[in-house]
């Protein structure tokens, strides 16, 4: 053989044994990399739309525990100052009608200022508004104080600010963030009311109003802090949304804006339907329940802080319904979800006055079960409702319809109060509310849900 053929044939057996010794080492190696434990994947960071949500639900949890306060104002005032249930009911009537009108002029307006400045700036005043109740004398300063100036506060942060706050930070899970949201006030008065209302049998009224004061200085502060504008002030996308949505330029002339949603909305026919829907839905709810049940309970023997707690309890369920009803207009037709409400509702009025004893009985609670469930349960459904048939102004016609809920609820509160002092008896009051509740049930029916021009 030449030397040549033996030196190629040298060549080609090294190079079959490097490369078999090279397949080996990458076997070996793939072997060794399979036997290592893979490191775990990273978790998701919590989106800030849910922290936004946290902070929304805490200012409203707040401002939802003055609304029950002059309720379980009327026996210590009546016995310190004389006043009548009617003269604490006035401040109470006045709260709720501000705390109405109010709701769709904020929801403007932190469309041009932004909502942190909004929501901090009415967490203080509702704190004024309660230190100075603490020093009046006059049946007009708890007007001006509770009923004005908690009123303008608390309306900043209602369902309105709720819708929203949802609105803006989420593309999904809409239905349940608004009724989580939405039941955010009446968790206030699972957390503040029953407290309270020892306070006051223990220490007198004032020194619990001056402690909701210092709640809400507290969480004024954690607002603006936490409280963000838009989801692309802080770099992210509204929750679920695939695209990055970049925040709008300020609006300018907010009540402006508000009054020409209101003129446009006003020619339709869906705002009617859901204002009237609502009236009635605040006469039903919290214009008789928060200013005048621990006083009809008293009426027949009940303690005051057993009725308290049974507000409370019916705030509980409020919560849950709220967000079951959330769950459930993410899935269903609302108008069908807001018929069953108030038929519901209207069942558990009527029955209302032959449950009412001394003592908490079964009966009673099942009517707090089931009353509590659909509470706020018409809530989500309306906001839907907003939604879908005005689009971007839904938020601000919703403040609409709520304003309406509101003027229900402060007639409510006066006229229930009066009722008791001319018949000696609320009976009349829940009879004529439940058969208010049956005409919000057929109203429901008849709302259209495609996109109106309000313009």
């Amino acid at each position: 053989m030449a030397p040549s053929t033996t030196k190629q044939t040298k060549k080609q057996s090294n190079g079959q044994a490097g490369e078999q010794r090279s397949g080996q080492t990458t076997e070996q190696s793939k072997d060794r990399t399979a036997d290592r434990p893979t490191a775990p994947a990273p978790r998701p960071r919590l989106h800030r739309a849910w922290v936004i949500a946290a902070v929304a639900g805490a200012a409203i949890v707040t401002a939802g525990a003055f609304t029950t306060v002059p309720g379980l104002l009327v026996t210590p005032l009546g016995e310190e100052f004389a006043w009548n249930r009617g003269q604490v009911a006035l401040a109470a009537s006045v709260n709720m009608v501000l705390f109405g009108l109010t709701a769709p002029f904020a929801a403007a307006l932190m469309d041009r200022v932004g909502v942190r400045r909004v929501v901090g700036g009415a967490l203080l005043l509702v704190s004024a508004g309660a230190v100075l109740t603490a020093f009046m004398t006059r049946p007009w300063q708890l007007v001006a104080y509770w009923g004005v100036l908690i009123g303008l506060g608390s309306g900043c942060l209602t369902m309105t600010f709720a819708a929203g706050i949802t609105a803006r930070w989420f593309d999904r899970r809409r239905g349940l963030v608004t009724g989580a949201l939405s039941s955010s006030s009446h968790l206030g008065q699972l957390l503040f009311l029953p407290l309270l209302a020892g306070a006051m049998e223990r220490h007198g009224w004032r020194p619990p109003v001056v402690t909701l004061a210092l709640v809400a200085l507290a969480v004024a502060a954690l607002a603006f802090l936490a409280l963000r504008d838009h989801p692309a002030d802080t770099g992210v996308r509204p929750y679920g949304a695939r695209e990055f949505v970049p925040a709008p330029p300020p609006s300018p002339g907010a009540a402006t804006r508000t009054l020409k949603v209101l003129a446009g909305a006003l020619r339709t026919r869906p705002f009617w339907l859901l204002a009237g829907m609502f009236v009635l839905c605040g006469a039903s709810t919290n214009g008789i329940m928060w200013s005048n049940w621990a006083p009809a309970a008293h009426d027949h023997g009940m303690r005051v802080t057993a009725a308290a707690s049974l507000l409370s309890l019916i705030g509980v369920f409020s919560a849950l319904g709220a967000l079951l009803s959330g769950w459930l207009t993410d899935r269903f037709d609302p108008r069908r979800l807001l018929t069953v409400c108030f038929a519901l509702r209207a069942l558990t009025l009527l029955a209302l006055p032959a449950l009412f004893s001394s003592a908490v009985t079964a009966p009673m609670l099942l009517f707090v079960f089931v009353y509590g469930l659909v509470d706020v349960a018409t809530v989500p459904p309306v906001i839907e409702l907003c939604r879908r048939a005005y689009g971007a102004d839904g938020p601000i016609v919703f403040g609409w319809a709520n304003a309406a809920h509101q003027l229900g609820a402060g007639a409510s509160a006066f006229l229930g109060a009066t009722a008791r002092d001319v018949f000696g008896t609320y009976d009349v009051v829940w009879a004529t509310l439940s058969a208010g509740c049956l005409v919000a049930a057929v109203l429901a029916t008849a709302v259209r849900a495609t996109l109106v021009k309000v313009e």
